[in-house]
């Protein structure tokens, strides 16, 4: 490992961003999560093992700027990476699956998670001290109907949660983890090396407990050392009237659980309204459109026209214009935070030309033509009661 190059092992080239970077290791390390390659977990295990020193370098731009300059020699063993261990977890070689997956690194191992807010929030002091799991996001897709009332639903969300055979801890019931004996507890580990710039002084995290402090001689056979479980979480959630997409909702302490004795995340949930057959939203307003005869547009009309909460009357004057909006009030969307008055729904009315007329309905029209002229837009009494066939 300590002969390859680190640009290759990610596959980006020396002038790549750190964005660029962190989105090469994000994809290996999905790739190669020993948890997704059960049926080769040993050489998938080495690989992330491979893929996260070269990160723990590369994306950190001190460590890059002397790995640019001296390459390999410009770390001892352990300092860029990780040199040994007992295994993959908590306390393997690695960078840790679980530690890794929690302490808000990179958290979208699984597709229905992803980041959210630019990662988990450390407490303490080094990897060895409390940390808050990471947030997690899912994305709920409701109706406009269900956006409009409200909706109580239950979620599925695949999780890690605390393993009730060790109580947490990895280590084998009736037994308990020690303390490092390579960094005293720390988590950290202090390489001293001289150079032509003279002494450099270098920490990077304990190779031996992978940062944890502690070391676990015998480990749980339900969770492997790794103190959680997978399970499926079940949580209720309370949708409120108003939400539109790209609405969040949090949900305290439904995120990733913590390590060293942290609290668990928040879960985050995106609202996604799906599109409607029949009515647009623009803000809380909600727009629809609806076609009426020539005859409802030029003697008038009371027409049904659909809401989001069932039908309502409208009535259409004389003489009304194609196109003409008319306005709902009060039948659009509430507000969500119940700061503004409720939306409207704007009804616009197409008036339908027909496609085919009798000679007697051509007369007439011809009537009208003749009647009205292109600058004269009074209807004579008359013509009304001619149009009456038309009905």
């Amino acid at each position: 490992m300590a002969d390859k190059n680190y640009y290759d092992v990610l596959g980006v080239g020396k002038d790549a961003t750190a964005d660029e970077i962190k989105k090469a290791y994000r994809h290996l390390a999905r790739k190669w999560h020993p948890d997704v390659n059960p049926d080769n977990q040993k050489a998938a295990e080495e690989k992330f093992k491979e893929v996260n020193s070269a990160f723990q370098t590369l994306g950190n731009p001190q460590k890059k700027a002397q790995y640019d300059q001296f390459g390999h020699s410009a770390f001892t063993q352990g300092a860029g990476g990780s040199s040994g261990g007992s295994g993959f977890g908590r306390n393997g070689g690695g960078f840790g699956s679980f530690d890794d997956l929690f302490s808000g690194g990179f958290n979208d191992v699984f597709d229905i998670f992803s980041m959210f807010g630019g990662g988990g929030r450390q407490r303490g002091r080094g990897k060895s001290g409390p940390q808050e799991g990471a947030d997690l996001k899912y994305d709920l897709e409701i109706t406009l109907e269900d956006a409009h009332s409200g909706v109580t639903t239950k979620i599925h969300i695949p999780n890690y949660d605390k393993c009730t055979s060790c109580g947490g801890t990895g280590a084998k019931k009736g037994t308990s983890p020690k303390t490092c004996s390579v960094c005293n507890g720390s988590g950290e580990k202090k390489t001293i090396r001289k150079s032509m710039f003279g002494q450099m002084i270098n920490i990077s995290l304990c190779d031996h407990c992978n940062g944890t402090g502690k070391v676990i001689d015998t480990p749980c056979g339900d969770c492997e050392g790794n103190g959680l479980v997978r399970v499926t979480k079940t949580i209720e959630i309370q949708v409120p009237g108003g939400v539109e997409t790209g609405s969040h909702l949090r949900v305290a302490n439904e995120g990733a659980p913590g390590i060293n004795g942290g609290s668990n995340g928040n879960l985050y949930v995106e609202i996604h309204v799906k599109p409607h057959d029949v009515f647009e939203r623009i803000e809380n307003d909600l727009f629809i459109k609806t076609i009426i005869s020539i005859t409802q547009a030029i003697f008038g009309a009371e027409i049904e026209v659909p809401t989001i909460s069932g039908h309502a009357i409208l009535k259409i004057p004389k003489a009304t214009q194609s196109h003409t909006v008319f306005r709902l009030k009060g039948e659009g969307m509430p507000d969500v935070h119940g700061g503004r008055k409720q939306g409207d729904q704007l009804v616009k009315v197409v008036v339908k030309i027909p496609d085919k007329l009798n000679s007697k309905q051509k007369k007439l029209l011809e009537e009208f033509a003749e009647e009205s002229g292109e600058d004269n837009l009074h209807i004579g009494k008359g013509f009304f009661e001619k149009m009456k066939e038309f009905i």
